[in-house]
């Protein structure tokens, strides 16, 4: 099946322009003194519920040795809590505490600050209520992809 090569345009752009600002959202965080790695299990562990680091790792794509690694580290801060598995109890499963509920939150608000400051300085309003019509948009093809 042949592309349409204005799709195949409007994706190369959309790959470009999205893979920058992810970028730029990631170089934000790295000061905080959490890992890449560490802020997205705490994000799995919000989106998904409790889970197991093996169960974590395979939502990451990652070996469970190195998603053990990182909850050892998180559950060092007092950011996750393990606890005995009720169905299995050779595993642990492995919760958000109160204060890694607020770490994560903290950290995309202040995301969310950074973007806010930079849409309202840099964006028109009607590029803005362009952006915001767009953003549906973007979540559907998120979960399409």
């Amino acid at each position: 099946m042949a592309l349409d090569p204005d799709v195949v345009e409007v994706a190369g752009a959309l790959r470009v322009g999205v893979g920058l600002l992810r970028r730029r959202l990631r170089q934000l965080q790295a000061d905080d003194g959490l890992t890449l790695p560490e802020t997205s299990a705490l994000a799995w562990l919000d989106r998904v519920g409790p889970s197991t680091a093996s169960g974590l790792a395979r939502l990451e794509q990652i070996s469970p040795q190195s998603m053990g690694a990182t909850l050892a580290g998180l559950e060092a801060r007092g950011l996750v809590e393990r606890r005995p598995d009720p169905g299995d109890g050779r595993q642990s499963v492995l919760t958000l505490t109160g204060a890694g509920l607020d770490e994560l939150r903290s950290r995309r608000d202040a995301l969310t600050r950074q973007l806010a400051k930079a849409l309202s300085t840099s964006f028109s309003p009607t590029e803005l209520r362009q952006l915001a019509a767009a953003t549906p948009l973007l979540e559907r093809l998120a979960q399409t992809i």
